[in-house]
């Protein structure tokens, strides 16, 4: 009896970076990632992956509010007004990442990992995401339960499994 087959989301984050990876080569794109709350975690899984200098580019840790600005070019109006953890620098922030790289594919994270920094507009476990795709932007926030390793390890995921969609 085999077992039946895996959704994106119960795939281990090694395989999710495989199949991104395989997706990245057949376009011979170039990959970079901006994080935030993650702290370099998807950059880090995407170089767990032997020959990943084949299609990941760099990655950018952006933690504070002046490396948003400094390394991706966030105007610092926009962090003002919407704050760190919001759609307007999760876009921004993965459009930095392609101007400032040669990649063709990015994606941010900016979120409240805690167990502090929530509030009730934004509570621990808000996370926005960025993505440039050949151009393309798109974001999207999910909310994930859980401690400060729970938020970032389904940050990671989700990123991951969320490029495999829009790549595929």
């Amino acid at each position: 009896m085999t077992a039946p087959p895996l959704s994106n989301s119960e795939l281990p984050t090694i395989v999710l970076v495989g199949l991104v990876a395989d997706l990245m080569l057949n376009k011979h794109w170039l990959l970079a990632t901006a994080e935030s709350c993650t702290g370099g975690m998807i950059a880090a899984a995407c170089t767990d992956l032997a020959g990943s200098s084949n299609w990941f580019e760099r990655g950018l840790v952006t933690y504070s509010n002046e490396a948003k600005t400094e390394m991706l070019g966030v105007d610092a109006a926009l962090i003002a007004t919407h704050g760190a953890v919001s759609e307007p620098v999760a876009r921004a922030m993965a459009q930095g990442a392609i101007t400032h790289s040669k990649a063709q594919v990015a994606v941010a994270v900016t979120g409240v990992a805690g167990p502090s920094g929530g509030s009730p507009e934004k509570p621990v476990g808000t996370v926005w995401f960025g993505f440039m795709v050949d151009g393309q932007l798109s974001s999207e926030m999910k909310y994930f339960d859980g401690d400060r390793a729970a938020v970032r390890a389904a940050t990671v995921h989700h990123a991951l499994q969320r490029l495999l969609q829009l790549l595929a």
